[in-house]
């Protein structure tokens, strides 16, 4: 995909099948579904670790989530990961799945509760054969509790943990995200998880099973509103997209319709504002001398910074506050992102080769996080349904049992 004219290009990068990154000969056995198992893996997979998805003949359910036909969210959250089809509902494919974990570091499900007992994938029998496994269990509510049982989406926790209510405005409903936020969360809390216990069974040869519940991530990041309620007796209410911590903090419209967003969140950068709007009397103003001061008067302040950046387009607006060392950003889409120079020279966003695609290249995020010594690789582009059968299973049947499986349906693909 070259940038739309003007814009820059996003540096483009192939998959290196030699690339090895430092969880070099973690084999991750995945049968999750849908996006947190998936996130989570994919940041396994992205330092070097050898993630084998375990798919059912129809495959993840990530895969139906296509735009014009192309599988975007399946192609961007497994790159690096082999995909081995198995119909677990049968019992050999389930003896399959127990000899993959016998031999791996970890297993990572998303299962409701009881169904991998039911399919003879029990926890306690894993450890009992491989006692160095790690077994991540992602569900929506837990393992244990009078939820467990329930099903469970991102959607729900979303609303369940209290974000819905204090997100959108005070006069409209609460408002779930437009995005896989509790999938997310819990998907980058369990794979910081899976690697202390990866590290503690290294160290010591003992496996554990991680209780990941949706749910939990969720209320975790909300904090302190739980204290903040116990001390006060009062409810964070919706504010759009003011802080009830600082101000000023908002999202302001420019003269040309862009929107900008700015925030002064330590005394310092306030008086820095107030200056660079040719404010400096509002320092001393006792309206909004202090923090106290100036979220009892948000309004009046709000209205002061609002008519100044109405006032100017927002490149100006953007020009002269980094001039003047004042917090503030633009509001960007996907498309802004696209062309934007920040992204592309920072590698934020990356192409890589895509028959696909329209143009043959699919943009998709860098490596996240970074690491000096250890950055993470493009080993490969996500699979095909069933794409490694052969390669993952010779190797543990045999190519007789192999063939004798594929015919008789249990291994798919």
């Amino acid at each position: 995909m070259s940038a739309p004219a003007g814009g820059p290009s996003l540096h483009r990068r192939r998959f290196d099948p030699g690339a090895r990154g430092a969880l070099d000969g973690v084999r991750v056995v995945d049968l999750s579904r849908l996006v947190a198992g998936n996130l989570l893996t994919k940041v396994l997979a992205d330092h070097g670790a050898e993630v084998v998805k375990v798919e059912p003949p129809e495959g993840d359910s990530l895969r139906a989530w296509k735009v014009q036909g192309v599988e975007t969210s399946w192609k961007t959250w497994c790159r690096n990961k082999r995909s081995v089809c198995l119909d677990l509902r049968r019992a050999e494919a389930q003896a399959i799945v127990r000899r993959l974990a016998a031999g791996a570091a970890m297993l990572v499900e998303s299962f409701r509760p009881g169904v991998l007992e039911a399919m003879g994938l029990d926890p306690d029998a894993l450890l009992a054969a491989n006692p160095a496994l790690v077994v991540v269990r992602v569900s929506g509510w837990g393992q244990t509790g009078p939820y467990r049982h329930k099903p469970g989406f991102g959607t729900l926790v979303e609303g369940y943990s209290g974000f819905a209510a204090i997100n959108g405005f005070a006069d409209r409903e609460p408002v779930l995200p437009p995005m896989f936020l509790g999938d997310a969360y819990a998907g980058l809390y369990g794979s910081a998880a899976a690697l202390v216990a990866l590290r503690h069974a290294e160290a010591t040869g003992q496996g554990q099973v991680i209780d990941l519940s949706l749910f939990d991530p969720m209320l975790a990041v909300l904090e302190p509103q739980a204290a903040s309620y116990a001390v006060t007796g009062r409810l964070k209410q919706r504010t759009g997209s003011r802080s009830t911590n600082t101000a000023p903090r908002n999202a302001y419209r420019t003269k040309d319709g862009g929107w900008v967003c700015l925030s002064s969140s330590t005394q310092g950068m306030t008086e820095k504002l107030f200056r660079s709007i040719g404010r400096s009397d509002l320092i001393e103003d006792p309206r909004f001398r202090t923090n106290p001061d100036r979220l009892r008067n948000w309004e009046v302040l709000d209205g002061i910074v609002a008519g100044f950046v109405a006032a100017r387009s927002t490149a100006e607006n953007l020009a002269h506050f980094d001039a003047a060392g004042v917090t503030i950003g633009p509001i960007k889409d996907a498309a802004g992102l696209l062309e934007d120079p920040f992204v592309a020279e920072r590698e934020s966003l990356i192409e890589v080769p895509d028959s696909d695609m329209p143009g043959g290249w699919l943009p998709m995020h860098g490596e996240v996080p970074r690491l000096s010594a250890t950055p993470g690789i493009l080993a490969r582009p996500a699979p095909r349904l069933g794409e490694h059968n052969e390669e993952v299973l010779s190797p543990l049947l045999g190519p007789e049992e192999l063939a004798r499986l594929r015919e008789a349906g249990v291994i798919r693909g």
